[in-house]
C-alpha cells in the first residue's frame, strides 16, 4: 500500500518536473523585431488595433465623390456645352483636356464612324496638329470622292463648326434628330458612350433643308467624368 502512495507521489512530481522544464525551456525565444508575420497580423487587425507609434491614416475631412450617373443628362449636357464653347473659341488647349486620355478623340467627316479611317488624336496630338500648318488627309469628300485634305483649322471650318452649333434650335441626347444616305452607326460605334447631337435643319431658307447639318459630341466616361471621343459631323449628301 505504502509503495503504491509512493509510486503516485513520485508520478505527480515528477510531470510538474516536466511541465515546468517544457514552459521555460521549449518555447521559441522572443524576437527583438517584428517579422513580416508580425506586421501581417497587425495590417489585418485593423487600424483600430495598430500599436502607438503606428502610422494610422486621419479619416479624410472631404467626402468621396459619388458615382457619375451616366443616365443623368445633366452632366452630360454640361460637358458638351464645354466643349461647343472650347469649339466655337478655336480654343485647342480647353479641348485637350476634355478629350479622353487613354482612347483619344476621332473626326468623322460624314455620319459614318469609320474606325479603321477617321483621324484619332490624343490630347497631346491635338494640341500639336492645331500649331501647325501642315494638310491631314481626313477622309473621302461626299460627291467628288476625292481625299480630304485640311489643316486642322480647315477641316474644323467645313466639317466641325461649319455652323454655330453654340445656337443650334435643336438638340439631341442619344438621338439621331437627321439622317441622309449615309450609314448613322454613332451608338453601334461607341457602345460603351452617350452622344448629344446639335442640329440644324437648314442654314439658308432657298435650300429647302438640302443644308441641314448636325454635329454630335460622344463622350465615355473617365475617371468620374465625361470625356470625349467622338466628333461627328452630318449634313445632306448626294
Amino acid at each position: 500500500m505504502k509503495r503504491t502512495v509512493l509510486c503516485s507521489v513520485l508520478t505527480l512530481v515528477i510531470g510538474f518536473a516536466v511541465g515546468v522544464f517544457f514552459r521555460f525551456h521549449m518555447l521559441p525565444a522572443p524576437s527583438s523585431s517584428s517579422g513580416p508575420s508580425t506586421m501581417n497580423a497587425l495590417a489585418a487587425s485593423g487600424p483600430s488595433a495598430a500599436p502607438a507609434g503606428f502610422y494610422t491614416p486621419a479619416p479624410s475631412s472631404v467626402a468621396l465623390e459619388a458615382s457619375l450617373d451616366r443616365d443623368d443628362n445633366g452632366p452630360l449636357l454640361e460637358r458638351a456645352g464645354e466643349v461647343t464653347a472650347a469649339l466655337r473659341a478655336r480654343n485647342y488647349v480647353a479641348l485637350a483636356a476634355m478629350v479622353h486620355p487613354e482612347k483619344g478623340v476621332a473626326f468623322t467627316p460624314y455620319s459614318t464612324v469609320n474606325p479603321d479611317g477617321d483621324l484619332c488624336f490624343s490630347p497631346a496630338q491635338l494640341t500639336e496638329a492645331a500649331g501647325r500648318d501642315v494638310p491631314l488627309v481626313w477622309g473621302v469628300s461626299d460627291g467628288k470622292g476625292e481625299p480630304i485634305e485640311l489643316t486642322l483649322d480647315g477641316y474644323f471650318d467645313r466639317y466641325v463648326y461649319n455652323a454655330d452649333y453654340a445656337q443650334a434650335p435643336e438638340i439631341g441626347i442619344d438621338t439621331v434628330l437627321a439622317s441622309g444616305n449615309a450609314m448613322e452607326n454613332v451608338a453601334a460605334s461607341f457602345p460603351m458612350g452617350r452622344f448629344v447631337e446639335y442640329h440644324f435643319p437648314g442654314l439658308e431658307d432657298a435650300n429647302l433643308g438640302y443644308d441641314w447639318c448636325s454635329l454630335k459630341l460622344v463622350f465615355e466616361i473617365w475617371q468620374n467624368q465625361w470625356m470625349l471621343v467622338g466628333v461627328v459631323h452630318s449634313e445632306w449628301t448626294v
